[in-house]
């Protein structure tokens, strides 16, 4: 059985669900999904900087309605839920758990309880980051040892 560390900030799509289970073609997947909820991930401005690059300028201005603090977790904990169940239905084997404290250090921490094979960052663009190499799968690259697959996710964030 293929190992897999599944990064998400929201829940997963049928598309995406497709996408990452996929991936291995028949060979069976135990994914290990940590969920980082988005109010907690990046600050406000370069989220909307984000949406501005994005052509998406209303996003930006309702960057202010993002969830934070306990709101912020109580979406993840269902975004979380609600893609165990997706990756469950497609036969392959699910858990995980919302992020406490660093992404990365959870990253790094899981990688090593579950002895992942790989390492799937499936995240809406982020830009910002992503010029300047602070993006999550650019960061773990450097962290957790195993190879790093970046992917966006099918929808809108």
């Amino acid at each position: 059985m293929f190992t897999s560390v599944l990064m998400i900030e929201k829940a997963l799509t049928s598309a995406d669900v497709e996408f990452v289970t996929t991936l291995h073609g028949d060979e069976p997947v135990a994914f290990h999904v940590l969920l980082q909820p988005r109010g907690e991930q990046a600050d406000r401005l370069l989220r909307a900087i984000d949406d501005v690059a994005l052509g998406e300028l209303d996003e930006a201005v309702r960057e202010g309605e993002t969830p934070e603090g306990d709101e912020a977790r109580s979406t993840g904990e269902r975004a979380l839920a609600v893609s165990l169940q997706a990756l469950r239905a497609t036969g392959d084997t699910a858990e995980g758990r919302l992020v406490e404290g660093h992404p990365l250090d959870a990253l790094r921490t899981m990688v090593e309880e579950v002895g992942a094979d790989e390492v799937i960052v499936l995240t809406d663009p982020h830009y910002v980051e992503e010029f300047f190499h602070r993006d999550w799968a650019s960061r773990a690259r450097h962290k957790v040892g195993v190879p790093v697959l970046k992917l966006f996710s099918h929808s809108k964030a």
